[in-house]
């Protein structure tokens, strides 16, 4: 888990569902500036299980949220991302990433364009960002696209994620048009007796949906939905040890501003189209890694024996050279081992080489793995 730098308890920030999160028993972390849940009673391990079997409620409200509005904000939002954003379509989303001059990853990102009720998607660019980085986020695309779109955030708005392979069942009671929507939809509509905008997507691997909220209302949405016998309240801990079964990044941990999406294994974020025009922040760095390779590749590790090799932990070949380091690492509840994320050489990335992890100074015998480490179940037609 990640936590935030020093930041005192009187300094951090509350999300608007603060409060139930205190009701239901939930243990306060500081994170990301914020005081967030990491657990409830039930605990990291049973919290994660019940998300892969039933429904889990996440509060996501620290992420920043905003509308990108402008004349051309699809193609605006170009300049600063290497996605197809001019061809993306009303009611769907798509993740990318914030790109510095060198190609190296400001931060990693969902944009949307939403369908309104009355079939349009025209309300401008819908963006969600990482907590940690939402104030530079939105400063960075101020400065390089100023005079082009204005950033309008939402901070008057809440955001959570119901994730879980009961999750669609669960929001179709309340919204029966969100059974429609398959994997990186995006929608807005009245629901729970408020507006909503509503992207069937999520950071678990599992099928489920991100539901933005207006603030005065979210604690009451949120309850209506821990009311469903289907649904648990889930904390920071499993949302973590879920992303890390799906082979998600986290960014500050898997990917930061030094790393390019080819070597953290996000080539896909580069459409085709971008990539022949390269028109893009760090083009240059990231055609010449497409065409001749890269230094380093994030992998996946599944520790054979021993304890867990977390976050800073070397990685050696098996003659005990270091060639790498873990980047995120954990116990996996679903497959009862520990697994890790990191980088290597590009000669050490295929699955099945043998590794070693160094924990607490003792090499423990690893080995690559295909990621996902627990297979995506996203919906992607009905």
């Amino acid at each position: 888990m990640s936590r935030s730098p020093s930041v005192s308890d009187e300094t951090l920030k509350t999300t608007p569902l603060n409060a139930a999160h205190v009701a239901a028993g939930a243990r306060m972390v500081p994170f990301a500036g914020y005081s967030m849940p990491v657990q409830y009673r039930d605990g990291v391990l049973k919290e994660h299980l019940w998300t892969r079997e039933n429904a889990g409620l996440f509060d996501v409200s620290h992420m920043g949220q905003a509308r990108l509005r402008g004349v051309s904000p699809l193609s605006a939002f170009e300049e600063v991302t290497p996605g197809d954003f001019i061809g993306l379509k009303p009611g769907k989303q798509r993740y990318s990433v914030l790109l510095n001059k060198t190609g190296g990853i400001i931060d990693d990102l969902m944009a949307a364009r939403p369908v309104a009720p009355d079939g349009s998607g025209d309300d401008g660019l819908f963006v969600v960002v990482n907590g940690a980085c939402k104030d530079n986020d939105f400063k960075v695309i101020d400065n390089e696209l100023a005079g082009q779109v204005r950033i309008d955030r939402l901070e008057d708005r809440a955001l959570m994620a119901l994730q879980g392979p009961k999750a669609a069942e669960v929001l179709a009671s309340h919204a029966p048009q969100a059974a429609k929507m398959v994997f990186m939809d995006s929608a807005s509509f009245e629901a729970f007796g408020t507006d909503v905008i509503v992207s069937r997507s999520g950071y678990t691997g599992e099928d489920g949906y991100e539901i933005s909220v207006p603030a005065a209302e979210a604690e009451r949405v949120w309850n209506l939905l821990c009311a469903d016998e289907r649904v648990r309240p889930i904390g920071l801990g499993a949302r973590d040890s879920l992303r890390l079964e799906a082979g998600l990044p986290l960014y500050g941990h898997d990917v930061d501003e030094t790393v390019s999406p080819i070597e953290a294994d996000l080539a896909f974020s580069v459409s085709k189209k971008r990539r022949d025009a390269r028109d893009f922040p760090g083009a240059t760095r990231i055609a010449k890694e497409l065409a001749e390779g890269v230094s380093r590749k994030r992998v996946g590790l599944t520790v054979l024996e021993g304890a867990p090799a977390r976050e800073g932990a070397e990685i050696a070949d098996e003659a005990g050279n270091v060639v790498g380091v873990v980047t995120s690492g954990g116990f996996s509840p679903s497959l009862g081992k520990p697994i890790a994320m990191g980088f290597v050489p590009p000669a050490l990335a295929a699955a099945g080489t043998k590794l070693k992890v160094i924990v607490r100074g003792k090499p423990q015998a690893a080995e690559v793995t295909t990621m996902p480490f627990v297979p995506h179940r996203y919906i992607r037609k009905l």
